[in-house]
């Protein structure tokens, strides 16, 4: 399988670094060996920006490791540093009686649970985020050479917003898969004071109660969450980074050092973090509180009056 999509990466038009579509004007007379030239015409190609150094090849086996790699460091070490934010907003999302806001709920968690207590859930957020950073970051590359090479060189660069959309949504599917079970422990670590301590006992508490439905009934809601927002960033990320040098930057990428092209990445990348936490926040409250409560089911989470009955 990986051979077959490593071929497709190497004739795919993502394997050149800056990939534009030129309008070349007027290219030329038309002539042919039976008459005489004929009136000049427009065409239309795709070109790209000159090959440089690299660290791998673009499809190949250790550019998809990179990419996996670069998921699990982006997404596991940066979710893990934020856990008592993470712990906090979780509590104001299942408890927004008792945690009114993020100071007080800080404040609270302080006088209950001490510093310690900021750190509950960090492993499973650790583990779950670095998996779903792996699937996400490597099968974007791949659904991305994939449906590229489905759409020919030309309809990528016109349909790219909508090839990125469609690859992320993809890569985020199967991202959701490896993260549920660990959303899950996370959860209820976090939100039901008592339940347990750690992932080593909540894991087998929580199979014991409810089985294998206890680590997967929320990847509904992850998907509901997730895609969207795996959607919104990604595709806001690659078209940020066009707008950018396109607009802002006063020299062409290939001219920019190292440095300058990661100012570009990160300006590129909060602006599409802003985005795509506004459009994933609803189905997030719905994540907690369905974790929180053993045997609800989404529908009960959505509709209230259903939980009552």
């Amino acid at each position: 399988m990986f051979s077959s999509v490593a071929h497709l990466a190497r004739a795919n038009p993502f394997n050149a670094p800056h990939l534009q579509l030129v309008y070349d004007g007027l290219a030329g007379p038309c002539s042919s060996p039976a008459g005489p030239p004929g009136p000049p015409r427009r065409s239309r190609n795709l070109a790209a920006a000159a090959v440089e150094e690299y660290s791998c090849e673009y499809g190949s086996m250790k550019f998809y490791a990179l990419c996996g790699l670069g998921g699990i460091l982006s997404c596991g070490l940066t979710h893990t540093a934020v856990v008592p934010l993470d712990l906090v907003k979780c509590r104001m999302q299942v408890d927004p009686q008792k945690y009114k806001g993020i100071f007080n709920g800080f404040s609270i968690t302080l006088k209950e649970d001490g510093v310690r207590g900021l750190a509950k859930g960090w492993a499973p957020t650790f583990i779950g985020y670095s998996m779903q950073g792996l699937c996400k970051f490597g099968f974007y590359e791949i659904f991305k050479v994939v449906y590229s090479n489905m759409l020919g060189e030309e309809n990528t660069y016109l349909w790219r917003t909508s090839l990125y959309l469609a690859a992320s949504a993809s890569a985020e599917f199967f991202a959701d898969i490896a993260l549920a079970p660990m959303e899950a422990a996370k959860v209820r670590i976090q939100t039901q004071p008592g339940y347990a301590n750690t992932l080593r006992d909540a894991a087998p508490k929580m199979y014991k109660e409810e089985g294998l439905n206890a680590f997967y009934k929320g990847v509904a809601p992850l998907w509901m969450r997730q895609i969207p927002y795996t959607m919104m960033k990604f595709a806001c990320f690659e078209r940020t980074v066009e707008a950018l040098y396109k607009f802002v930057v006063p020299k062409p990428r290939s001219e920019c050092s190292k440095g300058e092209q990661l100012v570009v990445t990160f300006v590129a990348g909060y602006i599409a973090g802003v985005f795509c936490a506004i459009v994933s926040h609803p189905a997030d409250s719905v994540v907690s509180v369905l974790n929180k409560e053993k045997g609800s089911t989404a529908s009960q989470v959505l509709h209230p009056r259903c939980r009552s009955l």
